[in-house]
């Protein structure tokens, strides 16, 4: 197979949001994406974009992207948050989510990166078994915090009366 990996552009978003959308189905949220192609398109390309895409592709179609986004770690200093690694499911097992893995952790190393960082549902064992195939710790005593856009605003409420 003759992908390339390369940045993603505009034209791509509409591709881009599909398989983010595939990716919701298969963690079992095939309803939880409401953002749009309108979305990606200003907030990963202006003056200050908000994350950093790659696209695995061939023969014009997008097969996969790693979405990444630049924090700060009070501990290690700059770092990365790989947000999403996706595959087209009918192109999984071929090379394509440790080309784009490699890529990112590649871009990380290049540009002096202190850690890069990302979650895993417990219930991926090939997810998991990949990362830690590659020197990646998966932590099991750290638990992801959230706060969705309505438990936000009923906190924000709360605490402003």
């Amino acid at each position: 197979m003759n992908y390339s990996i390369r940045k993603a552009i505009e034209t791509d978003m509409s591709s881009v949001l599909n398989l983010i959308k595939e990716l919701a189905s298969f963690e079992n949220e095939p309803n939880a994406v409401v953002i749009t192609v309108e979305d990606l398109k200003s907030h990963g390309f202006g003056k200050n974009p908000a994350f950093k895409l790659y696209v695995a592709e061939l023969d014009n179609e997008i097969l996969g992207i790693a979405l990444f986004y630049e924090r700060y770690s009070t501990w290690k200093g700059k770092a990365i948050h790989l947000e999403d690694l996706i595959v087209q499911e009918k192109h999984r097992g071929k090379g394509i989510g440790n080309a784009l893995y490699y890529k990112v952790l590649k871009y990380a190393h290049q540009n002096n990166f202190k850690r890069v960082a990302w979650e895993v549902l417990d219930w991926n064992t090939t997810a998991i078994d990949f990362y830690k195939s590659t020197g990646a710790k998966v932590f099991s005593e750290w638990r992801v915090a959230q706060m969705d856009e309505k438990s936000l605003e009923n906190y924000i409420e709360t605490k402003d009366n």
